[in-house]
Parts: C-alpha cells; structure tokens; sequence
C-alpha cells in the first residue's frame, strides 16, 4: 500500500478521514489536525472531534476523559469508526468530543492515532502523509 498525502492546511499538517454515521450508508468528511505533540502513546484517546460529530457518529459512549493543555477539563469520549478510504484503513477509534475545534480544522488527529503509520512530509515541504508501518522504507 503505498502512501497517502494530504497539502498543509493554513501551513498546518492535515489528514482527511472519514466517519461512518451508525445505521447509515453515509459517511461525513473531515479535515483534521495532525498534531504528534497532542497526547502520548498511552492517552485513552486518538482523536478530538467536534461534539457535535461524536453525537452524530459514535456508536456509543466511552466515558469521561480529563484533558490538559490546550483543552482542559473533563470531556465526553465516543468510539466512533474511522476510515482513511485511501490506505485501507477502519478502525473503531476513541474519540473526545470538544466544543471548538482548531480553526480551519474538523479537529485533531493525536500521537496516538498518527503513531500507526509512518509520518511525515516525504520530501514534500508542502504536503503532510500517511502510510502504513509495514509500507516502503525510504
């Protein structure tokens, strides 16, 4: 599977995903944030979507999770299932639901969720990518 890379979004790394709507052939487009610095490894979280998404797409509820830093306090987290349609890629992912994403961004794709792939601009100073661990090394 060879990669998939996306152009920076306000110079900013972003990834498109999409989310499956439970019960419903449709699935939303979403531009998100592909920040390495938002969570660790270990965070019980791989996405912060807007609210309003995690209603819309969440198969159910996953408790309550405490953020610090950019997002503070206690917020809502989903499972919801992601696709990357372009890598092959679905998977249920644990979602926080936050009220304002980062402007011009859907929300934010954390360590945890980029960590499954290799990363990075490939060369290409103005794009951003994904491809999966098991792909072509360089």
């Amino acid at each position: 599977m060879s990669r998939v890379t996306w152009s920076l979004n306000r110079g900013r790394p972003a990834i498109e995903i999409e989310l499956v709507v439970p019960g419903s052939p449709f699935v939303e487009k979403r531009l998100l944030l592909a920040d390495t610095g938002a969570g660790r490894n270990a965070a019980p979280f791989e996405m912060l979507l807007d609210e309003e998404d995690c209603l819309t797409s969440a198969s159910r509820s996953a408790g309550l999770v405490r953020l610090a830093g950019a997002y503070s306090g206690e917020f809502r987290s989903y499972f919801v299932e992601v696709r990357l349609p372009r890598l092959d890629y679905s998977a249920v992912t644990t979602v926080v639901g936050i009220p304002r994403p980062p402007l011009g961004f859907d929300g934010i794709a954390a360590f945890k969720f980029l960590n499954r792939f290799r990363y990075g601009n490939f060369g290409q100073p103005e794009q951003f990518g994904l491809e999966p661990l098991a792909g072509p090394t360089d």
